[in-house]
């Protein structure tokens, strides 16, 4: 197939009628589309499968240009068109997709219908014709149907993804695509058509429903049980394609968790470390609270006591310059003196009389004693003083060690509070190793129960086969005692035959044309990327990655993005380079038609090395490519694509909404 020319109005950015023609040179294959990012590259890619399917990938399905919807009048209706040229099986067809879009009395805009898709095409006389509206779907998928549309239009975001799919073993879709490229899929229809393994409307299933069972009424029996063994089978089968899906599924995340468990060791780590800040950071605030407390309780007891000191230095010293202290007679009252007195007589048997020397003496000494001892008093303060000034002495090395705590406590805790929020940071980045483990364990447990589901499924299977088988010979036995039952037989038996013949023709030249994929993508791969590796292609076309200096093949070895965009490359363009080779006339079971490569920005994730390799190898492979690139990359893609460049056009971007399409 060879892409002439699409033509856009009105589709989003490209605003009017535009243009392009493409390159349908045999020598100078390539077009090069180039422009800065946003121009309107992915927008011209995807106007090929809205063309073809009336779908886009874009989140905003309205495909009007913004600047014509702003224009639009109430009442008023554009629409929006692509059309492309192209040649299949040597006819030019051009495929139209048609959208009306209409602002209502309020200047709505609204899509007043489904989108109008046609197909016409040139007659041997030159003339244009119309596959008829009911025929236009079965003719695109005859054309190129849709499941293998996105192998040959496609960008580098799907390219990654293509990838994946095909490493990983989830696409049946793409094993049945290559099989229809490199012309298998003939082969395929026919044995579908002998023998089916579901429906009922294959050749051999609709002699066993023609048994007569007017002779026998047992052959009807027979016949029922085993199309009911056979649909048994048939579940078992299905459910069996599903757990194989599903056991790769649950061993990718296995393998995904258990890489994520290692790479989020050190998040266990780090949750011990944030514990023990956290009691760190718990404990010192504690400690400054106690200290607080501590150091207000020492300055209320011993306060008045430090503060007094120099007071009752002061006091002391003043007392200790009189001349009352210790004039006093210990343990002598007044009440004593006033009783002598007023007995008339001392305790010493003098005559108290008033005047007399003894009188004047005793009074003098009710001066110096209780209640009225100024010494006494005195030297009570300063017993008194003594133990309260000792008391306060060790205040301020004890308020000081507080204080000391609680200063410090400001730029200890704030380092607390830094490291804490660093390992939270360096937490928040990582992952929760518990939770993954739980996650690994589920998915562990699902493949056991998956295993165990398949050896029971393969018990049952293994009973509903010989049960079949054994329905099938008595049926036979039977079958063969009527002349007419007896023809059937004869014809099934033809049937089979020939279904055993060609499945033997097919699996040989299956497994020839898987092995010559190999080869051809390897070569290829090395070309694109030389860095020890090779690829394995297994019976479903999945692809595994060996390294070159170790015997077998290693499944789960890790490759960069740029590996991974090789991969699908090479393989991709061995497809192509083989349908070529399929499409020999000379080929009688092999025929296939090729397809060009239409690319979305492919080099972005390549170096200059490999963007030359790629650029060298993917013209002399397909027939033709198609590839919208940035201005970045586009110089040196033409650096290399100079001599292939059979048509160059350029985005013109004028703004956000208008972009204009320049032939160079």
């Amino acid at each position: 197939m060879l892409l002439k020319e699409l033509r856009l109005i009105n589709f989003r950015q490209f605003i009017g009628d535009q243009s392009v023609l493409f390159s349908t040179d045999t020598e100078k294959n390539v077009s090069v589309i180039m422009g800065e990012n946003g121009s309107g590259k992915t927008t011209l890619a995807q106007a090929f499968t809205w063309c073809l399917y009336g779908d886009t990938d874009f989140e905003d399905k309205n495909v009007l240009n913004k600047i014509v919807v702003q224009s639009m009048l109430p009442n008023s209706s554009e629409i929006v068109k692509v059309e492309l040229t192209l040649i299949h099986n040597g006819i030019e067809y051009t495929v139209i997709r048609e959208q009306k879009y209409a602002k209502d009395a309020y200047g709505i805009l609204k899509r007043p219908g489904q989108t109008t898709f046609s197909i016409s095409y040139k007659t041997k006389n030159g003339q244009r014709a119309f596959v008829k509206d009911t025929e236009t779907e079965f003719r695109m998928k005859e054309i190129l149907p849709r499941e293998l549309s996105r192998y040959f239009f496609f960008d580098g975001e799907r390219i990654e993804k293509m990838s994946k799919e095909i490493r990983r073993g989830k696409s049946n879709e793409f094993a049945q695509a290559v099989k229809n490229l490199l012309g298998l899929s003939a082969f395929t229809a026919t044995l579908e058509h002998l023998k089916s393994k579901t429906g009922r409307l294959s050749v051999i299933k609709i002699y066993e429903n023609s048994y007569d069972v007017t002779s026998n009424s047992r052959i009807a029996d027979y016949t029922s049980k085993i199309n009911e063994f056979n649909d048994e089978i048939a579940k078992i089968d299905c459910r069996l394609e599903e757990i194989e899906n599903e056991e790769i599924i649950a061993k990718e995340k296995c393998a995904e968790l258990k890489k994520r468990i290692q790479e989020n060791a050190a998040s266990e780590k780090l949750a011990n470390i944030r514990e023990q800040l956290i009691k760190k950071q718990n404990g010192l605030i504690q400690q400054r609270a106690n200290c607080t407390t501590a150091l207000l309780k020492k300055f209320n007891n011993m306060g008045p006591a430090y503060f007094a000191k120099k007071l009752i230095k002061d006091a002391l010293q003043k007392l200790s310059e009189t001349d009352k202290l210790d004039k006093g007679i210990p343990d002598i009252h007044a009440r004593t003196i006033e009783y002598l007195i007023k007995r008339g007589r001392c305790i010493c048997g003098s005559e108290i009389v008033i005047g007399n020397e003894t009188y004047k003496h005793l009074n003098e000494v009710l001066n110096y004693i209780p209640p009225h001892s100024i010494g006494s008093a005195i030297g009570q303060f300063i017993r008194e003083c003594e133990t309260f000034s000792r008391y306060g002495e060790s205040l301020f090395e004890e308020i000081s060690n507080d204080y000391a705590i609680i200063r410090d406590f400001e730029s200890n805790h704030t380092e607390v509070e830094e490291e804490l929020a660093s390992v939270e940071r360096k937490l928040q980045e990582l992952e929760n190793v518990g939770e993954l483990q739980k996650k690994l364990q589920r998915y562990e447990g699902m493949l056991k129960k998956l295993q165990k589901e398949r050896d029971d499924l393969n018990l049952k299977k293994g009973s509903y086969i010989t049960s079949r088988d054994r329905c099938e010979t008595e049926r036979n036995e039977l079958a063969l005692r009527d002349a007419n039952n007896r023809k059937i037989e004869v014809y099934k038996a033809y049937a089979e035959y020939m279904y055993n013949k060609l499945y033997s023709i097919y699996t040989e030249q299956e497994n020839i044309t898987r092995e010559e994929l190999e080869k051809v993508v390897n070569d290829i791969f090395r070309q694109i990327y030389n860095g020890g590796f090779s690829l394995k292609i297994d019976e479903k076309y999945n692809i595994q990655v060996i390294v070159d200096d170790f015997e077998g093949y290693l499944d789960d070895v890790e490759t960069s993005t740029a590996q991974s965009i090789s991969i699908i490359f090479a393989f991709i363009a061995g497809v192509i380079k083989m349908a070529r080779k399929s499409n020999n006339p000379d080929n009688e079971l092999l025929v296939t038609e090729p397809y060009p490569l239409v690319m979305d920005a492919p080099l972005s994730s390549f170096d200059k090395r490999r963007i030359k390799t790629v650029c060298e190898t993917l013209p002399a492979i397909a027939e033709q490519v198609i590839i919208f690139i940035k201005d970045t990359d586009g110089e040196i893609a033409e650096e290399y694509l100079s001599k292939k460049i059979g048509a160059r056009y350029f985005f013109k971007k004028k703004n956000e909404f208008e972009t204009e399409l320049i032939k160079r």
